[in-house]
């Protein structure tokens, strides 16, 4: 999935560098010294937090306060009474001066032990591996996992049984069974190589499914489902590093490009004190399908499986019996265009029913359908989106969820009857606008509640629910939102831009502080375009809303629109307008969005028209420069698709269709294809060692433009991944080339409208 780099949308960042100029920085300007070189604009966060099973309180972790290494702490909900669960002498192993930092916990089922992650390593996007101690809170036992001759940071998802007697992880592609008092290890797997994945998935099945930890627990304890995918029919593509020895290397990635051979993917069920793994008979050619969710029904004799086939416009929910193999299907959802995996998927009725995300009635929905297949309950009716689901509360009848029936922009917290016999309530209150999550306790009567809009850094509180009382502030970042006050901002609104035929897209503008409306200003748009993300919301934007700030106070305008087929919360026909129409739908809807804004605010220079974007928006970018040239005066592109051909199977032919049925939307979406009408000013700037947009589409892009003899300027980053932050100075450097490229192409001042 090309995504917004992460690094980008963070709620709150930390300056990688001590603080520079802190103190005799002008408070109301930002600058790119108080944006990299000082923690100015660092943020406060929670933390991983867990509530305990009754609801009544939650665990976190913070600070020892004897000032070295971390601490558990339990907060009861009511008083706010804190307890030191474990100190963090209590984590000090055996010959160690030091305790271990608890990066994330799980508490056994019986809460007596606690599993702690530390010392992690990243792989692909995330820190997924690293090492995993369990601690005994009755005989403060520290242990580590693996063995003694375990080498560091190579367990990956460690999980208690449900008894808790044992923990079962993944290590170099196979799986194990530790006891976690005797410390016996069984080998559960034993062909795990680099192309037999047992356990977690290859690169594409983590990026695009969100899919890394791939096995489960039977409810009893006696088994554990796991996927295995076979990758040796992926062909690897090969990155090339010239800065880290005398003489370059590669690093193979395997890496499926559309059209080409997937890895194939099986489940398989293996008893936990080891033996043969029982196969499921999952029909269709496992090369060609996906299985992107599994799970074990609760009585535990069958696992459930959310099965794809390669189009992504067919959803087979398949019931396998764990003990005999066979399969049969549950359910089955279709669309003309793509079927979203089901998150939200939930057991009820101790197996009889479960939850189901579905757009069948044009709107994104829930429902309770019958195993047994009788008729299924709609739970959410209304011509508005359930953005996702926040909590069933089981013993009280009663399902909260995320939406906003108004704009596509905001979330709130709402909660209906689980059977579907009342209307929707929102319990958000209505004063407060913005975007809104919660993590609520077991059983509904507590939230810990995160609140952000557009220029206002996130501030998190624990609030009662259904009442939505504020009991205490857990994170108000007045010190972040007291220096974001004082900074010196012009007008900001959100609005509705008509592109004609009754289709009105979302966009914000952000003005400088002394804007004149008899004056014109040069105005850039920020864009993405995809259905992986929006860019008009009404939330905390980090580092891109105070660098655009940055710009307003340069006297830019900055805009954004979101086009048709970005996942905003307005229905079905939406966001999948762009069906087989990704680079040719979206990319027209911005070049009509910018000229209605330029037609009808004279303040807006239609001669100093500029256009930025990441990842997606990289592609949209020169999409826009070389489709609409005669409206965009100059563009920077960061780490851009220049051709769908080259990006993955899963997220390109979930949204284009199969290369060898669509090619001419294939070409006609490719930025490259129509390179050769380039007119105005191009920055292209890539990380030669992105392993999710390859370096390739830059080196194919630049083989295009010079055969066009097209002018235009590129920066590489050597050995920089998609976001483009590995490094000393990077990230910094990055934004002044995107700074000084700007100035220097789209002079920021203002003129008088003639």
């Amino acid at each position: 999935m090309r995504r917004l780099p992460r690094r980008l949308i963070l709620l709150g960042f930390f300056a990688t560098a001590t603080t520079l100029q802190a103190q005799t920085a002008d408070p109301a300007r930002v600058t790119l010294d108080r944006l990299f070189a000082s923690r100015d604009f660092a943020g406060d966060g929670l933390g991983p937090t867990a509530w305990t099973p009754d609801g009544n309180g939650y665990t976190a972790i913070e600070a020892s306060s004897g000032g070295d290494g971390s601490e558990l702490v339990r907060y009861d909900a009511t008083t706010g009474a804190r307890t030191v669960i474990v100190p963090a002498a209590r984590l000090v192993p055996t010959g160690a001066s030091a305790p271990i930092e608890i990066e994330d916990y799980t508490w056994s089922p019986d809460a007596k032990r606690l599993l702690i992650f530390t010392n992690s390593a990243r792989v692909w996007r995330d820190n997924t591996r690293g090492d995993y101690w369990t601690l005994d809170l009755t005989t403060w036992r520290l242990r580590k996992l693996g063995g003694p001759a375990a080498a560091p940071s190579t367990l990956m998802f460690a999980k208690w049984s449900p008894q808790g007697d044992r923990v079962a992880y993944v290590r170099a592609n196979d799986i194990y069974a530790e006891h976690v008092t005797t410390g016996v290890i069984t080998r559960l797997t034993r062909d795990g190589s680099r192309t037999t994945i047992n356990g977690t998935t290859d690169w594409v099945y983590e990026e695009e499914l969100s899919l890394r930890d791939a096995f489960r627990w039977s409810p009893d304890g006696t088994r554990i489902a796991y996927w295995q995918l076979d990758a040796s029919g992926v062909r690897d593509f090969l990155m090339i590093n010239n800065t880290d020895s005398l003489y370059s290397f590669t690093i193979p990635i395997q890496y499926p490009k559309v059209g080409t051979t997937n890895s194939a993917a099986r489940v398989g069920v293996v008893p936990a004190a080891g033996g043969r793994t029982r196969w499921l008979a999952v029909p269709g050619d496992p090369r060609n399908n996906y299985l992107a969710r599994m799970e074990w029904a609760p009585e535990g004799r069958e696992v459930v499986i959310q099965h794809l086939n390669r189009k992504q416009n067919t959803l087979t929910l398949y019931t396998g019996n764990a003990a005999t193999g066979a399969v049969r299907p549950m359910h089955t959802e279709r669309d003309s265009a793509w079927v979203d995996v089901v998150d939200d998927f939930r057991w009820l009725s101790g197996g009889a029913s479960y939850t189901w995300l579905t757009e069948r009635d044009g709107w994104r929905h829930l429902y309770l359908q019958s195993r047994t297949g009788s008729p299924a309950t709609l739970v959410t009716p209304g011509d508005y989106d359930v953005a996702r689901i926040a909590e069933i509360d089981v013993s009280g009848g009663w399902v909260y969820f995320m939406a906003s029936p108004a704009t596509g922009t905001q979330r709130y917290l709402f909660r209906t009857r689980l059977d579907g016999s009342a209307p929707a309530t929102r319990l958000t209150p209505p004063e407060a606008s913005g975007t809104h999550a919660y993590d609520i306790a077991p059983g509904g009567r507590f939230a810990i509640h995160t609140w952000t809009t557009f220029d206002s850094p996130p501030q998190t509180d624990l609030i009662s629910l259904p009442d939505h009382r504020r009991l205490r502030m857990l994170v108000d970042n007045a010190r972040l939102r007291a220096t974001v006050a004082r900074l010196r901002k012009g007008k900001q609104e959100f609005v509705r831009v008509p592109i004609g035929g009754n289709v009105e897209l979302d966009g914000y503008l952000m003005y400088p502080p002394d804007f004149d409306p008899a004056r014109r200003y040069p105005v850039l748009f920020h864009v993405y375009g995809e259905p992986a993300g929006q860019t008009v919301t009404d939330s905390w934007g980090g580092r891109n809303y105070l660098w655009h700030l940055m710009l307003t106070q340069q006297g830019y305008i900055v805009a954004s629109v979101d086009n048709r087929g970005t996942p905003s919360l307005r229905g079905r026909a939406w966001r999948k307008s762009i069906y087989g129409k990704i680079g040719i739908l979206n990319s027209a809807d911005q070049a009509a969005a910018a000229q209605e804004l330029l037609r009808t605010r004279p303040y807006l220079d239609p001669s100093r028209v500029g256009v930025w974007g990441w990842s997606g928006g990289g592609s949209m970018t020169l999409n826009l420069l070389f489709r609409s040239p005669g409206v965009y005066t100059a563009g920077m592109s960061v780490a851009p698709v220049s051709d769908q051909r080259n990006y993955d199977t899963i997220y390109q032919e979930r949204y284009m269709g199969l290369p060898d049925e669509n090619a001419e939307a294939f070409r006609l979406g490719s930025p490259i294809t129509f390179a050769d009408s380039l007119r105005g000013k191009l920055l292209l700037v890539h990380g030669t060692g992105d392993d999710n947009v390859h370096f390739q589409n830059a080196e194919q892009l630049v083989n295009r433009l010079v055969r066009a003899n097209k002018p235009f300027s590129m920066m590489s980053y050597p050995n920089r991944s998609h976001g483009i932050y590995e490094g000393a100075n990077t990230s910094r450097h990055l934004y002044e080339l995107l700074t000084r490229y700007l100035r220097e192409n789209l002079s920021p001042e203002p003129s008088r409208i003639q």
